[in-house]
């Protein structure tokens, strides 16, 4: 049976379950990651932007990085936390095209951040006496600009594009965020134009910066293997691990979900990839940086009470 076009004031998120137990159980659970996410974020970029010897490129790139993540988690975790503990599941047009256009635009930016970061690493291991020269100031102020500017530019070609198709009827989003995937599976009909504009932003947002960070890392093992002490290699390795660790699990959640053509989406995916990129990636990214960064933890040694550190020791 053919779906008429039909004007669609509101969606209807399901979220994960309508079991009231388990949506108080997922209310405390996201509640404490949402507050994991805002203070370890927070703190990252405070300690960054507040210590005179981290001003290097990584750091500039790394507060960015949570400066996103901050805002990427408060896109998402707010509305969840709503559908969790009201009856009322809606969310405004208005609403779910803001929601679209803002992970939209953090995500392909992060995307973006991730493969500068990688090059700087690649500069770093490859070019260690020339690093300075080759990555100044002006030069990463601008991949950072450039970051941002790309990632909100696709936004909004992503969000008019797809706002653009007639919606039928069924208004109800088997998800718990305004997503292409849903949204399309809403669609009377989706025009090939619309397909190529996703493949264009595919490529673009995802596929290319993911090529850029494969080769980085290529050339990056390249010259690690012609450092010829053990003690060389591991420090080479942990210099890079916490950029590769945090890449590994960003761009395995967004490419499993989003790589597939939508022909072939299936809204039956486990929304736990979903989340794992949405919300959980943002949690991690601090920890990730701080943990295995000894400039950082001295950093936070220093703003931490003694009797604290004490105990820590």
């Amino acid at each position: 049976m053919e779906r008429s076009n039909h004007t669609v004031t509101e969606f209807i998120l399901l979220g994960f379950t309508t079991d009231p137990v388990m949506q108080l159980v997922l209310f405390v659970v996201f509640l404490g990651v949402y507050s994991v996410t805002v203070v370890g974020n927070t703190t990252l970029i405070k300690l960054i932007s507040n210590d005179s010897r981290l001003p290097t490129p990584m750091y500039l790139f790394t507060g960015n990085l949570s400066v996103l993540d901050l805002w990427y988690s408060s896109v998402y975790t707010p509305k969840i936390l709503m559908t969790c503990i009201s009856e009322d599941k809606s969310i405004s047009s208005a609403g779910c095209v803001a929601q679209l256009f803002f992970s939209a635009a953090l995500a392909y930016s992060e995307c973006y951040l991730l493969a500068a970061m990688a090059y700087d690493r690649y500069v770093a291991m490859s070019k260690p006496l020339l690093y300075a020269q080759a990555m100044s100031g002006k030069l990463c102020l601008c991949l950072v600009i450039y970051s941002y500017t790309g990632g909100f530019v696709n936004s909004i070609i992503l969000s008019s594009n797809t706002f653009t198709l007639g919606f039928c009827a069924d208004n109800v989003i088997d998800e718990f965020f305004c997503d292409v995937p849903p949204l399309v599976n809403l669609a009377c009909d989706v025009k090939e134009s619309y397909q190529a504009v996703l493949y264009f932003l595919l490529v673009s947002n995802i596929i290319a910066p993911t090529v850029l960070i494969l080769a980085s890392y290529l050339f990056i093992i390249a010259a690690i293997l012609r450092i010829r002490s053990t003690q060389g290699h591991l420090k080479a390795f942990s210099t890079c691990s916490s950029h590769l660790v945090s890449v590994t699990l960003y761009y395995g959640s967004i490419l499993y979900i989003y790589s597939p053509p939508s022909s072939s989406y299936s809204l039956e995916r486990d929304k736990m990839v979903s989340t794992f990129h949405t919300v959980l990636c943002p949690m991690l990214n601090p920890m990730i940086y701080s943990l295995r960064n000894k400039d950082i933890r001295e950093t936070i040694k220093k703003t931490l009470p003694v009797h604290i550190i004490q105990s820590l020791n």
